[in-house]
């Protein structure tokens, strides 16, 4: 390389494309032709399916609940215990039917359907985008430079990728400029790659992605999202390509985003359950779905047009959290297409579509409390006008994953507020006029038995995840055999109840924390491993440790029996600190993997996808670049000019007057030199010079 680079390989010439912004209320347009009859008739029948069970599923946990309190009548407490368990035993059971008609619906794939191969070129031109905010861009890298050889490929000029950044530490900035330049440099015309860095994070990835639609949407057919972590197959996304393309009426086709490349304890955990049950809930989705589906922000291709002229996000009225900028933009976007008369589907046949999970359980809880306000933030929408109704039970299933877990704790404190009444209440036997008292008894036998159900409907999606593999010898063996399956199956099933209770208590706290005001804000996801000390675990859980131990002193105070029925919840809570500890060790993972524990196929060296394999080659073609963001480029022309090109090709401006830009100038005209500047700067004003080409070129040459 030496030194320079063309404008036009910083961006491409611009094409802008109108993108209105939609209100949240707003008419409903007629579907757009597009799918099969027997498609849309086989979607209304999974539908009745689904509902009907799980109307029937919860009347009778609900009359079975009534009849174990009601046996020597029923008290208020009583009462509120049989609401929230019924709304509670709602959700699990739509979960399990969900699950049960996606392993009828994978069982049919299996048997009858066969994927047809095809080598045509899709007749649209689809642009990758990757937005980025504070990533490793080694691993953003590699991803996308094994994508970007196989689309120019199989898919000469049909392909680019942009490179989006919403990355605001300067370090972080210029280190993967640093990177990302290498892969701009090096790509083909016949897929070229290209990189934008915008100046302020307005409305976060939507705002991001709205951008890029609005400069240079004009140019292209389809956009294919992805996110930091993603990698997908180029057979896969020339397939979407081409499904787009087929159907005039559909405006996004989501794909179902296997998680790999997991190492830690807590993420081989994740791994493994989206592996096992994943494709059965996917299935499910999809049965019920049809072409009212949902978007989960990646790995999906979407129509341009469809997107700028009906998917640009609302601002809501009032602050954060439930006002602002939308948080959680995916399931809207789908909700807006599909109001203007789009169709959104998920295709789960697409195969070799990836993405990473967090490495341990702070990390879930951490990215959880962001999604906890964005699903509940979508209260604002769940009455608008305009919206199917497969679009609001949407919006409900992400509200209810974080009320559920309110519920839940809701149970456990009810139920033992039950106990306590009586074990402390003096009995009143004669409360009326009659010859008989009136004794407090509940139905031991139908509690057991309700126990069991309930058991059995929170197990079926797993029971039925690990069926579908072991009935396809071919999948079973991917998977380590029956034994290594078996095994897998039992150990995620300890580690989920015993990880269980601690969500559930984050969770609820996430909830009230929403419900009372706070902002979340946008912090970036670690993604890498890394452990986390046992001091911080320990100040991170002390709350739900001292709230276990409470529990189970109370409960085998009150009752032994009741203190066995709870040590499922109060064992997790205890143990807390100690099990979120050894959840990002990759020690313990990598034990369990060579004992073929949470064993995957992609890990199975004979059937690991060719991207994948790719992928894991390329990092050692992007290294990190580390180090002050003033010093890398002061010790780097060639890096100093093409971060110099980036900031010629800006539309978005400073102000007429940037006080930390003004700031940056003074500090720089009084600096001795590089590295005292760097020191001396706030991270605001490095900012603020890094963007300013001309203090960039008088002070860092």
């Amino acid at each position: 390389m030496d030194g320079t680079i063309a404008p036009r390989r910083a961006m491409p010439p611009e094409c802008p494309r109108d993108m209105l912004r939609q209100p949240v209320h707003g008419p409903r347009a007629k579907p757009r032709p597009g799918g099969r009859l027997l498609s849309a008739l086989d979607t209304w029948l999974n539908r009745l399916l689904l509902s009907g069970a799980t109307l029937a599923l919860t009347g009778y946990g609900a009359f079975e609940m009534h009849g174990v309190l009601a046996a020597g009548g029923i008290t208020a407490l009583q009462w509120l215990f049989l609401i929230v368990f019924t709304v509670n035993f709602a959700w699990i059971g739509f979960a399990a039917n969900q699950a049960a008609l996606g392993f009828l619906r994978q069982f049919w794939i299996d048997l009858v359907r066969a994927r047809r191969v095809e080598n045509e070129v899709p007749s649209i031109r689809t642009a990758l985008l990757a937005p980025v905010y504070n990533e490793d861009p080694q691993n953003v890298a590699a991803a996308l430079a094994a994508m970007t050889r196989g689309l120019s490929e199989q898919a000469p000029d049909r392909f680019a990728i942009f490179i989006l950044s919403d990355t605001n530490r300067p370090d972080a900035w210029i280190g993967e400029e640093a990177t990302f330049r290498a892969l701009v440099e090096e790509s083909l015309e016949s897929c070229p790659v290209y990189y934008r860095h915008r100046r302020q994070n307005t409305e976060r990835k939507a705002g991001n992605i709205a951008d890029w639609v609005m400069r240079w949407g004009g140019d292209w057919d389809a956009m294919l999202v992805l996110d930091a972590d993603s990698l997908i197959a180029p057979a896969t996304m020339i397939e979407m390509a081409r499904r787009l393309a087929r159907d005039p009426g559909l405006g996004l086709l989501q794909t179902l985003p296997a998680i790999v490349g997991a190492r830690s304890l807590y993420a081989r955990l994740q791994q493994f359950a989206n592996r096992c049950y994943g494709p059965i809930f996917g299935n499910g989705l999809a049965a019920w779905h049809g072409r009212s589906g949902n978007f989960w922000g990646h790995n999906a291709i979407i129509r341009v047009d469809a997107f700028a002229a009906a998917a640009r996000l609302p601002e809501l009225s009032g602050p954060p959290p439930f006002g602002g900028h939308v948080l959680s933009h995916d399931f809207i976007e789908a909700a807006l297409l599909q109001r203007a008369g789009w169709g959104v589907r998920i295709d789960t046949d697409l195969t070799e579509s990836f993405e990473q999970a967090p490495p341990s359980l702070i990390d879930v809880l951490i990215r959880d409390r962001r999604w906890c306000q964005g699903n509940l933030q979508h209260i604002r929408f769940l009455f608008a006008r305009g919206l199917t109704w497969p679009t609001r039970l949407h919006l409900l299933t992400g509200i209810m994953a974080y009320l559920s877990s309110l519920l839940w704790l809701s149970l456990v404190v009810i139920g033992m507020l039950i106990a306590v009444q009586a074990a402390v209440t003096r009995p009143e036997y004669f409360k009326t006029p009659s010859l008989f008292p009136t004794w407090p008894v509940f139905d031991s036998e139908r509690a057991v038995t309700l126990f069991l159900l309930s058991m059995g409907v929170v197990l079926a999606p797993k029971l039925l995840g690990w069926l579908a593999i072991m009935i396809r010898p071919a999948r079973l063996i991917r998977f380590g055999g029956p034994l290594a399956l078996t095994l897998s199956l039992a150990f995620e099933l300890v580690f989920s109840v015993l990880y269980a209770p601690i969500m559930m208590i984050a969770q609820s706290g996430f909830v009230r924390a929403v419900l009372s005001g706070a902002d979340s804000g946008w912090a970036p996801q670690r993604r890498g491993d890394g452990r986390i000390g046992f001091g911080a675990a320990l100040r991170s859980h002390r709350w739900d440790m001292a709230f276990g131990l409470i529990l189970a002193i109370l409960s085998y105070e009150l009752k032994p029996a009741l203190f066995l029925w709870l040590l499922p919840v109060t064992s997790g809570l205890m143990l807390s600190a100690f099990l979120s500890w050894m959840s990002d060790s990759v020690a313990l993972g990598g034990i369990l993997k060579r004992l073929a524990i949470f064993r995957t196929p992609e890990e199975r060296r004979r059937s690991r996808p060719a991207i994948l394999a790719a992928y894991e080659q390329n990092l050692a073609r992007f290294p990190r670049h580390t180090g002050a963001a003033l010093s890398l480029l002061a010790g780097d022309p060639s890096l100093r000019s093409w971060h110099l090109v980036q900031l010629s090709t800006r539309q978005d401006v400073p102000a007429e007057f940037d006080v930390h830009s003004t700031l940056a100038r003074a500090k720089a005209e009084r600096s001795s030199d590089v590295s005292a500047l760097g020191d001396w700067l706030t991270p605001a004003e490095t900012m603020a010079l890094l963007n300013n080409p001309i203090l960039v070129a008088d002070h860092l040459s």
